[in-house]
């Protein structure tokens, strides 16, 4: 299978394992746009469900295919959320997310639910996060320039997203990304909350202890990740 048919059986599996009455999570990326899409064809023969989704892109998709939209104000917890990832720390299942610009919203709602399923291809698997890939770290606008500067001092290459246009890429909620080239990371916990502590950074794309499950597709079969105990 090419990489999209793994994200797509992947992603397939997920959607397998949403139930009748469920409030459900829905992440953001090429891989979760394959979940919307699964749902969609369940929610039309018959499958009742309501849905939180982490960015206004996943928003527009399952709005278009008839998804039941709620609000947090209406449902505290979800039940299970279906997010891509793009890079997963074999046993841990820790990760970093946020390349699809919504890692915000993402962590907001792999907090509120109860379980976090991450679908993606078998590339996405490391051995250590930020080999392969930064951490994309959420940043007010204000005085980015300064908090661009504190990143680097921890130990960072920090460089400024732009969209296709050359502009600063913009988050749903306005705010703009440093995607942050920390190399191997040796302590995923302690970074993530020194990058947390740094003035003027939003939230960061490590994600710790939040990962219920892992679907990871590779040529033959969808594999089953789960987090090792601590």
């Amino acid at each position: 299978m090419d990489r999209d048919a793994q994200k797509r059986t992947a992603a397939e599996a997920a959607a397998a394992m949403i139930e009748d009455g469920m409030v459900v999570g829905l992440g953001t990326g090429s891989t979760a746009r394959f979940a919307i899409e699964a749902l969609i064809r369940r929610v039309r023969d018959g499958l009742r469900i309501r849905a939180i989704p982490t960015s206004e892109r996943s928003a527009a998709q399952a709005r278009a295919g008839g998804i039941p939209l709620t609000t947090f104000a209406e449902h505290g917890r979800l039940d299970l959320t279906i997010d891509g990832a793009d890079a997963i720390e074999t046993g841990s299942l820790n990760l970093i997310k946020g390349l699809g610009g919504a890692l915000l919203r993402e962590k907001i709602v792999a907090a509120a639910s109860d379980r976090l399923v991450i679908v993606a291809d078998g590339r996405k698997l490391v051995d250590r996060l930020g080999g392969t890939t930064p951490v994309p770290v959420e940043v007010v606008p204000f005085g980015w320039e300064t908090t661009n500067e504190r990143l680097r001092r921890l130990g960072s290459e920090p460089a400024l997203r732009r969209g296709g246009d050359g502009q600063p890429f913009r988050t749903d909620g306005g705010n703009l990304i440093l995607d942050c080239a920390f190399g191997p990371i040796d302590d995923p916990v302690r970074l993530d909350g020194a990058i947390g502590q740094t003035i003027g950074v939003v939230e960061t794309g490590i994600f710790i202890g939040m990962a219920y499950l892992a679907l990871v597709a590779d040529e033959t079969n969808v594999q089953q990740l789960t987090r090792r105990p601590a």
